[in-house]
């Protein structure tokens, strides 16, 4: 609020417009912990188990305290951990959803709640965590001029956001602009892209995401569809992120 008060205060001596755009974090899909501190080290083809038992996990299986991803991944299905760093692919599912049993394709270290990403499955769940609907209200109370949403996974997403955005606002109050962070491959799938576009106000191309779930070399392809999508439909669009960790 401070930081706020300030720019709009920068904002007025200078008489040029300043955009402030507060940014949610949207879900954290991690792995539990291990009894082993440091980790375990998985090898190429071994079988590991991602479970809802909170037990720690060790060599041959971990919690996975997200039974939305059980329930959307199928056989066949690629779970990447730690940003790409081990990529597993389901081989096998319990009945009741309880766990998924996983081959190591690529193998590495894999420790104590490190981010697990899905791209090939759309998860049953909403991009607004509880803190991002209370930091939500909060940032339409103080007046940003644009919120970024991430984890947008298909257009109801945006609708979704837009209809909390209204419940906050009071009457004659500023209405922060929507922008939409671009990081997931269900993005693409059929019109999506087209009616994300369109429901929001602007769009980021989140690379650093995008290099997780797709193939790092289909990155600048889909960055120039994004662009040129937007640009047909006269939205702003800002690329984002780095590529590499080098970078």
């Amino acid at each position: 609020k401070e930081l706020l008060t300030m720019i709009r205060e920068v904002e007025e001596k200078y008489s040029h417009p300043i955009a402030v755009l507060g940014d949610l974090q949207g879900p954290k899909l991690r792995v539990g912990e291990f009894s082993n501190p440091k980790g375990e080290l998985l090898e190429k083809d071994q079988l590991f188990r991602l479970d809802l038992d909170e037990a720690q996990g060790d060599n041959t299986r971990v919690m996975l305290p997200h039974p939305e991803i059980i329930a959307a991944s199928e056989i066949g299905h690629v779970l990447l951990v730690d940003d790409g760093k081990v990529k597993l692919t389901v081989v096998g599912k319990g009945e009741k959803d309880e766990y998924l049993e996983c081959r190591v394709d690529v193998p590495g270290k894999i420790s104590n709640r490190k981010g697990v990403n899905t791209p090939d499955s759309v998860l049953d769940i909403s991009p607004l965590t509880p803190k991002d609907r209370s930091d939500l209200e909060y940032m339409v109370g103080i007046g940003v001029d644009w919120v970024a949403l991430s984890f947008v996974q298909q257009p109801s997403d945006i609708e979704e956001i837009h209809e909390l955005i209204d419940s906050h606002l009071e009457e004659d109050a500023f209405r922060p602009a929507v922008m939409a962070k671009i990081e997931k491959p269900s993005c693409f799938y059929g019109d999506n892209l087209e009616k994300i576009v369109e429901l929001c106000d602007g769009i980021m191309v989140a690379r650093g995401d995008l290099g997780v779930e797709c193939a790092p070399e289909d990155v600048p392809l889909l960055q120039k569809q994004i662009i040129d999508t937007c640009r047909v439909a006269g939205k702003p669009v800002v690329v984002a992120t780095q590529m590499l960790e080098s970078m």
